[in-house]
């Protein structure tokens, strides 16, 4: 649906037009949006990957341009908010079925996500696909598995439909795990039909979870193979005659001897924070972000993120120059405004999750972040309407009824453009909702606003999102809607309202 008539009563839209408004509006030029771009997507910045030299140089650069504008160090004198990461890799691991030594990568693999530990045990539980629903189906059924090591199949029964798709059903990797760490499961092994199914990397990915408060059951993959010495069956028919249920579930004599050992590293990426203070409301926050890092590079081949998300931080330079230029001319905003570009967005929302759990500046008093993430171009699926003339818009018919008021409003006075609400529904397969920065207030309370272009095309995480690709004209105009909303935000009487439960849907209703 498209709306480019604003709903009533709207009485930000029934004012004059704010001439100071418009004037520092004004600075948001062409000419600067592509003089940063150029230079947050450049070969130097790397891709700009959660953690890299080439993030922490982009991070430079958007410090040195808040201190420019003498915008405040956003978290006690310092620009930057770090966060901790941790990767472990690892040195050895054997396994050793009725004392005969089982061969790496041929016949097993470990779990490279594992703690470091030795197990042995005397005989091991079959629990079929190891799937435990509630409301459908439980292969946990009957068995005593707590401490014990569980053997399960990898894949889903033909008969069994999961009540939810995805990272969320209990027939996926997740799920069956968690069903073995809720049944007490000390160690898993995961039978897989086409063993190995890719190369063991001995290196895990960076994560925020150095620590958790619940350690996952050791886990290592096996073929059907060593399944079927354990279990006395032949490898080759194991499959089927696990899906054809011909397989007791049982415990089965076995001694087993597993042992993984890895080090760990540690490394930190940083939220860069800037806060222009406001004057009669200045313990009461806007907040304006985008992410600024990316995929980073593979071999040589650079991603260069120049739509995603460089142009969401390119968008929340100009915009805080613009407030500055305001502020400047006597006009500064009532609340304060904190421009924070956040990192770690392609990893799983890590920098504004960070920030969402230790904030900076109280969340009951933070009336609003409005989120940008890719504003530079069109998107080419995009049938009705004018593509030129667009911009997707997430969140704003959700926790204030204030949202939409002011978003429309603001949109009609200042800047006219076509408000497309595809995406806005939570509901929709791409749950763009959920997948960038402002989801992390949202889930806090915060009312938010999402900006975005929709280009899921060609050029979408690949090398080719470039610069000279973007349509400056059209993303200049986005970034002045996003001003004009912060400062009408920023400057009206009262907070936003908070008025409006969330709901989340689940995948796969």
């Amino acid at each position: 649906m498209i709306c480019v008539i604003a709903l009533a009563p709207l009485l930000a839209a029934a004012q004059k037009k704010d001439k100071n408004a418009v004037k520092a509006a004004a600075t948001i030029t062409v000419e600067d949006l592509k003089k940063h771009l150029y230079i947050i997507a450049s070969k130097e910045m790397e891709g700009r990957e959660t953690p890299s030299a080439g993030l922490d140089k982009a991070a430079d650069y958007i410090e040195a341009h808040f201190k420019a504008l003498g915008l405040t160090p956003g978290n006690n004198g310092s620009f930057r908010q770090f966060y901790p990461l941790y990767k472990d890799s690892m040195l050895s691991s054997s396994f050793k079925l009725n004392g005969n030594a089982i061969e790496l990568n041929k016949d097993y693999q470990p779990q490279t996500s594992n703690y470091a530990a030795s197990m042995r045990f005397s005989e091991v539980v079959f629990a079929g696909y190891g799937i435990s629903d509630p409301e459908k189906r439980d292969d946990y059924k009957d068995l005593k598995v707590a401490g014990k090591l569980v053997l399960i199949m990898d894949g889903t029964p033909a008969d069994y439909k999961p009540t939810q798709t995805g990272f969320a059903s209990p027939a996926s990797s997740f799920g069956k795990m968690n069903a073995a760490l809720s049944k007490g499961a000390s160690a898993v092994l995961i039978v897989y039909s086409n063993f190995p199914r890719r190369s063991l990397n001995a290196n895990s990915g960076w994560s925020m979870n150095g620590y958790k408060a619940t350690q996952t059951p050791f886990s290592f993959t096996i073929s059907t193979e060593v399944a079927g010495k354990i279990l006395g069956v032949d490898g080759k028919s194991l499959a089927d005659k696990i899906k054809n249920g011909e397989i007791a579930s049982k415990a089965y004599p076995a001694e087993i001897d597993l042992e993984f050992s890895k080090q760990s590293k540690m490394a930190k990426a940083s939220n860069v924070i800037g806060v222009l203070e406001g004057t009669d409301l200045k313990d009461e926050y806007v907040f304006i972000t985008a992410h600024y890092d990316h995929l980073g590079k593979r071999d040589t081949v650079i991603y260069y993120g120049a739509d995603d998300d460089g142009s969401g931080t390119t968008g929340v330079l100009e915009i805080a120059e613009a407030f500055i230029k305001a502020k400047e001319a006597g006009k500064g905003p009532r609340r304060s405004i904190v421009f924070m570009a956040v990192s770690g967005e392609e990893k799983g929302l890590w920098g504004s999750g960070y920030y969402g759990n230790n904030p900076i500046f109280p969340l009951d008093k933070t009336t609003v972040d409005l989120n940008i993430d890719m504003i530079g171009r069109s998107d080419a699926s995009r049938k009705v309407g004018d593509s030129t003339n667009y911009v997707y818009v997430v969140g704003d018919d959700k926790i204030s009824s204030d949202l939409k008021v002011i978003s429309e409003g603001m949109n009609k006075q200042y800047v006219k453009m076509e408000l497309d609400y595809k995406f806005n529904d939570p509901k929709d397969p791409n749950r763009i909702y959920f997948r960038s920065d402002h989801y992390n207030f949202a889930a806090k309370g915060v009312p938010i606003i999402f900006y975005y272009d929709g280009m899921l095309g060609a050029d979408y995480h690949k090398p080719t999102d470039t610069p000279e690709k973007i349509q400056y004209e059209l993303f200049a105009k986005r970034a002045k809607l996003v001003f004009f909303t912060a400062w009408e935000m920023a400057n009206r009487n009262e907070m936003l309202k908070r008025d409006i439960k969330l709901e989340i849907p689940k995948r796969g209703m």
